[in-house]
């Protein structure tokens, strides 16, 4: 499968961008943005410096003493907006998406589709946001808990999903009178700049804050900026669990609230009752899928020993048959890696698994290197291992599936949670009992847990994220708002005494 002519996706991004309303890109930046599908350069935009930052919080700060006061119905108003201008620019944002991210045209336009679902699931929320009445012990008295907006909020984000994680949290933030400055990946600055400009024509049209959004652009220090000051209130941060250790002590040093979403290595125990043909389905999806490039890839299979070479076989028959290339093309099934960089890690975990006796059956390679060797395509690769090592317990991000087998259900349990990551979990299997087990408290010890599905492909309506090494952290559904405010518990006295809690007596 041929790649595109880089002139020609250059002059369509530029196009794109237009329609979305970013036209101001700088041609003497320092920031070099690159396209995967070609490793060719799109653009150039310049750094935020961190004094910008700090002045771009101020401005937030100045919206949130202006946007909390706004009831929460009326601010339900702007995320409706922005929902509707996504569902307009759907088609163009979506290809930016793959543009700049690499993923196929359906991953990309599904990621703007989880953009569109966040913003309904939050104008509901925006008349839902409600504390509890609480029975008081003191006669002619009333407790009560309200929730109220806390202040700006800090969004740092990752490549793999450019648009749809800063949507999270913003949509949410917004209903609960928070404004958001956005840190972008260094890898994905366009589609950030299109978000921006999206939600900035719907706070025109709703007449919301100018500030209520912001992007900031650059490195570490920017990243750093927005971590270290004291008036952002919650600091949302995806990424690396090596960034989440650099990040946790710095907001909690300054009392920060702190939602971090890192890293996964996700499995999936296949039981003997399984059902093989949606076994195999949902584990090349959930495994080969973005390339590898989820924090909810499949990353590691535990199959029992009486269903492994059937399983295998027909893993490694379907991942023969991939179309690996341009991810606009219709077809394509498995896009690049994101840059050379993950292409190394690629490389140098297999060249560990095999030195630990792994058996690759399927993959392995770097294909259209010759074509275009700026760009990092890879097959998705199946190892079988003799056992769980160390380069299986790490994360690699990138289409490498590692199986091992299992003999007794306990056995593939401890297997599943022997792992530094607790993101996203699943097992296939027919036997009632297994399932329930897996779901229990002493079975999966994941922030997600799935029954005859694959461990990617979360919706909205449910909180997303995990424990252990995945942070703790929780976006999206159910009541992951509560992250975004501040909670305030409340007694009236309508009485005309003053009866004090528990029995205590002063005067």
């Amino acid at each position: 499968m041929s790649l595109p002519a880089h002139d020609t996706l250059t002059a369509d991004t530029t196009a794109i961008l237009s329609r979305l309303g970013v036209t101001d890109l700088a041609a003497d930046g320092d920031l070099v943005v690159r396209t995967p599908i070609t490793g060719g350069e799109l653009a150039r935009l310049r750094s935020h410096s961190p004094a910008q930052v700090a002045e771009t919080v101020t401005a937030a700060q100045d919206a949130f003493r202006q946007w909390r006061t706004v009831p929460a119905p009326v601010r339900g108003a702007l995320v409706r907006e922005l929902g509707e201008l996504l569902r307009e620019h759907k088609d163009d944002l979506g290809a930016l998406v793959s543009i700049e991210a690499g993923k196929i045209r359906s991953e990309g336009l599904g990621e703007v589709q989880e953009m569109i679902d966040i913003c309904d699931l939050a104008v509901g929320l925006s008349r839902q946001l409600h504390g509890l009445t609480i029975a008081s012990e003191r006669p002619g008295h009333r407790m009560m808990e309200q929730w109220h907006p806390l202040g700006v909020v800090g969004v740092i984000s990752a490549f793999n999903f450019p648009v749809a994680v800063w949507s999270w949290n913003a949509a949410l933030a917004f209903v609960c009178g928070d404004p958001v400055v956005w840190k972008p990946s260094e890898k994905t600055l366009l589609t950030a700049l299109a978000c921006q400009a999206l939600i900035a024509e719907a706070a025109r049209r709703v007449g919301a804050p100018h500030a209520i959004s912001a992007v900031v652009l650059g490195g570490a220090e920017v990243g750093e900026a927005l971590v270290d000051d004291p008036r952002v209130a919650l600091l949302s941060a995806t990424g690396s669990t090596r960034m989440g250790r650099a990040v946790a002590p710095r907001v909690a040093g300054r009392f920060g609230k702190l939602l971090l979403e890192l890293g996964g290595n996700n499995a999936a125990i296949v039981a003997p009752s399984a059902d093989l043909d949606l076994t195999v389905r949902g584990i090349v999806f959930s495994a080969a899928g973005t390339a590898g490039q989820r924090c909810t890839s499949l990353r590691r299979v535990i199959a029992h020993a009486s269903i492994a070479d059937e399983l295998v076989a027909r893993i490694a028959a379907a991942y023969e048959t991939f179309p690996i290339g341009s991810p606009l093309e219709a077809g394509t099934l498995v896009g690049p890696l994101i840059d050379r960089a993950s292409y190394e890690s690629y490389a140098n975990a297999l060249d560990k698994a095999q030195a630990n006796g792994g058996e690759l059956l399927a993959g392995g390679s770097r294909v259209l290197a010759e074509e275009n060797p700026d760009a990092y395509y890879v097959q998705p690769t199946l190892v079988r291992m003799p056992t769980q090592s160390e380069i299986v317990q790490a994360e690699t991000f990138a289409p490498i599936l590692y199986v091992m087998t299992y003999n007794d259900f306990d056995e593939a349990l401890a297997m599943h949670n022997d792992v530094p990551q607790g993101l996203s979990s699943s097992i296939f299997t027919m036997n009632v009992r297994e399932a329930e087990r897996f779901l229990a408290a002493d079975g999966s010890d994941c922030g997600i847990a799935n029954v005859n599905i694959g461990p990617s492909g979360a919706e909205i309506g449910g909180a997303f994220g995990g424990e252990k090494d995945t942070g703790g952290g929780r976006e999206s559904g159910s009541d992951a708002w509560k992250s975004y405010m501040r909670r305030a518990t409340n007694t009236v006295n309508y009485s005309t005494e003053l009866p004090l809690a528990q029995g205590v007596e002063f005067g």
